[in-house]
């Protein structure tokens, strides 16, 4: 479904990616793990079409995206869920939900997607008229990820969706990534808490300093001497 294929990205003089690839195959969970610093959220941008790439291709469904830009990868169905949310803090909730279905052009899909979302998160439907700022930081990553489904993607990207959470609320982030991968939605993940993606994830990317330097089944690379030592502590 997505190829990435020798990225660079360079802000000035300095590279921030250097030849990286990847790919996200239907239906997968792929996760990508590196420590700050290392590129991933560069790589999402890159992908979503905040930012364009100096060299290399991003291919989606077959076709290239790397010179879109951003609102028509959301049209073609990426949509990103990026790191802090990035909500419309101002707004509802049920208005932050409505701004994410802006390219569905059928009021009646529009209903239907709403629907969906609320039997997902039922707290999203008790409370759509609460300002988004007075929730909770796990009721926020909820709203961020209904507010990206409202554009019926094929690919979700999420950045960083525990960054800033206590440890139960990433727990409840976590389940609901696995319920999505498990209802047959494509998911890139990009996270720094590396025990949760390698144990959501079917296969992990490493990036460190700009490059790719390790990738395979999720689950063997939980036993890698170099992601032990530099990501897992042990």
């Amino acid at each position: 479904m997505l190829k990435v294929n020798n990225v660079k990205v360079n802000y000035g003089q300095a590279i921030a990616l250097s030849n990286v690839s990847l790919e996200v195959n239907q239906g997968e969970l792929i996760a990508v793990i590196g420590s700050n610093g290392a590129g991933k959220t560069t790589l999402v941008n890159a992908i979503s079409g905040i930012i364009h790439p100096q060299s290399g291709t991003i291919e989606f469904k077959g076709e290239r995206i790397d010179n879109l830009p951003a609102h028509e990868i959301l049209r073609r169905g990426i949509a990103q869920i990026p790191e802090g949310r990035k909500l419309f803090s101002k707004l509802s909730i049920f208005e932050n939900l409505l701004l994410g279905a802006y390219s569905v052009e059928s009021n009646e899909k529009i209903i239907k997607l709403l629907e969906k979302i609320y039997d997902m998160f039922p707290i999203l439907k008790e409370r759509k008229n609460q300002i988004a700022e007075t929730m909770s930081g796990g009721e926020q990553q909820m709203l961020a990820i209904g507010r990206a489904l409202m554009s019926e993607p094929e690919l979700m990207i999420f950045d960083e969706p525990s960054l800033g959470l206590m440890p139960t609320l990433v727990k409840q982030v976590a389940d609901t990534i696995k319920k999505m991968k498990d209802e047959g939605y494509t998911i890139l993940l990009i996270e720094q808490n590396v025990k949760e993606a390698l144990r959501l994830s079917d296969r992990t990317y490493v990036i460190q300093t700009g490059k790719t330097v390790l990738s395979g089944d999720s689950k063997s690379l939980m036993n890698n001497n170099l992601v032990k030592k530099a990501y897992l502590g042990m």
